[in-house]
């Protein structure tokens, strides 16, 4: 277990900006706009011998609307959830209202407090600092994130807060944890999914599309097994995306996939089945990770409507062959549990090693079955197998005139693989190998005939 260090404070002062700092990472969006931040945001960081997380958090604005009420809520869960609170503050705006509001807040949860005083460069730090020891937190720390100036002082701050008995040292099990990504169109049903999975509000979730704008990582731990939930952004067509910032939420969607293990992608049962779906769906194909299909808000639907929204699933997503579709409600908590149990297993699957003599034997039964079709004249030769990877499973096969296997046939050793091997919820990538040919591009040498006939033609035939 890691001490938690929560950054907590108004909109635009800062946060994110040293939360990528603190974990040296990009993973916190980063504009000159507020309200960007809406949920909270885990990461990890080190400074010397010191591990700790990092919470990013939304800013608190006091405003009535719904949205801003939702953030509140999840900032001052991360305040609970927090071993000290880094309450940040603009050092060139200084002292305002409502940081006086947030202070009181703070003085009633009685977590250490650190006040850091962002924008800092270029001022007198004594002068900028006179003004917030009027808070009376405690400690006040200036930096300055733009030059990223401060922060080792900034974070031997927040550990001299810290009891070391109480945190045992972690234990690198990264290969351990299941990194599950949610993903799919905007109002699917991400963030209610994930909420129900866990248990709790843990991110936003409403009816407004949009309401997810960051890739979000929540680490728990269910069914024995450690995950790494990541909430994403929902993902439109590219024609209806004009906004700066969620062109970047998309870039940070499709980078999760890139970093996840399974990828949960959730349908729409309402809207139907899109052409966005079968493009997203392709984006998640081409990354080769383990996937479960999750058809939300499958309770709203008549059951002739359900009927035929199975017939166009099978119809349109034939191509995904290696999993089914779950149908669940997230709302109402129907079939929820058999997501991560899927996940499980997907990710299991993704996971496992062969032998060189198993997929060799698998190849060689293949072939006897279905032999490789010529192509240009050419019969390629396929000897044997070995794996070359996991999360997916890559097998390697090695022969010769490799390049005219045709791709209906790779299809076929693909499915042939998954079946005999028992997997299931992930694509196994087939490679090919071929030897070269140590005569290509040389004359080759003459043999014995040719020679002895060569010695006839030059000097006639020998006398008797």
């Amino acid at each position: 277990m890691l001490p938690i260090f929560a950054l907590v404070g108004r909109p635009n002062v800062g946060k994110s900006t040293i939360f990528n700092i603190l974990t040296r990472t990009r993973d916190a969006l980063v504009a000159d706009q507020p309200g960007l931040t809406r949920d909270r945001q885990y990461g990890h960081g080190v400074v010397g011998d010191n591990p700790y997380m990092i919470l990013d958090t939304g800013g608190l604005s006091g405003d009535e609307n719904r949205m801003d009420q939702l953030i509140e809520s999840q900032v001052w869960k991360a305040v609970d959830e927090a071993d000290v609170i880094l309450f940040v503050v603009d050092g060139r705006e200084g002292l305002t209202a409502f940081d006086e509001d947030i202070a009181n807040r703070l003085r009633r949860s009685d977590k250490p407090c650190i006040v850091v005083v962002n924008k800092a460069e270029g001022q007198d730090p004594e002068l900028i600092m006179s003004d917030f020891y009027a808070l009376g937190l405690g400690n006040i720390v200036p930096v300055s994130a733009s030059h990223n100036q401060g922060f080792i002082e900034l974070v031997d701050e927040a550990f001299s807060h810290i009891n070391e008995e109480d945190f045992v040292e972690a234990i690198d099990e990264e290969d351990d944890i299941i990194r599950l990504a949610v993903f799919g169109r905007p109002n699917a049903g991400k963030s209610t999914l994930i909420n129900r999975i866990l248990g709790e509000e843990r991110v936003l979730a409403s009816d407004v599309a949009g309401t997810t704008r960051d890739s979000i990582e929540i680490p728990f731990t269910m069914e024995d097994r450690d995950f790494i939930l990541i909430d994403t952004a929902g993902v439109r067509r590219r024609a209806r995306v004009s906004d700066k910032i969620e062109k970047f939420s998309v870039l940070k969607s499709l980078d999760a996939i890139e970093k996840a293990n399974v990828v949960v992608f959730v349908f729409d049962a309402e809207e139907g089945l899109s052409e966005q779906d079968a493009t997203l769906l392709g984006y998640v194909l081409d990354s080769g990770k383990a996937l479960v299909l999750a058809v939300n808000k499958w309770d709203t639907l008549e059951n002739d409507d359900k009927e035929w929204l199975k017939q166009e699933f099978d119809r349109r997503f034939a191509f995904v062959d290696f999993t089914k579709p779950i149908f669940i409600s997230a709302l109402r908590g129907t079939g929820v549990s058999r997501v991560l149990q899927e996940a499980i297993k997907a990710y299991d699957s993704s996971m496992q090693e062969f032998s060189t003599s198993e997929l060799s034997d698998i190849l060689e039964d293949a072939v006897r079955a279905h032999q490789p079709p010529m192509e240009k004249g050419f019969a390629p030769k396929l000897r044997f197998a070995h794996q070359g990877g996991k999360n997916p499973p890559r097998i390697i096969i090695h022969g010769n005139r490799t390049q005219y296997v045709k791709d209906s046939y790779v299809r076929y050793l693909s499915k042939t693989y998954r079946e005999t091997l028992g997997l299931y919820g992930t694509p196994v990538r087939i490679n090919f190998r071929g030897g070269d040919n140590p005569y290509a591009g040389k004359a080759p040498s003459p043999t014995k005939k040719e020679i002895k006939r060569a010695g006839k033609v030059r000097y006639g035939k020998p006398k008797k």
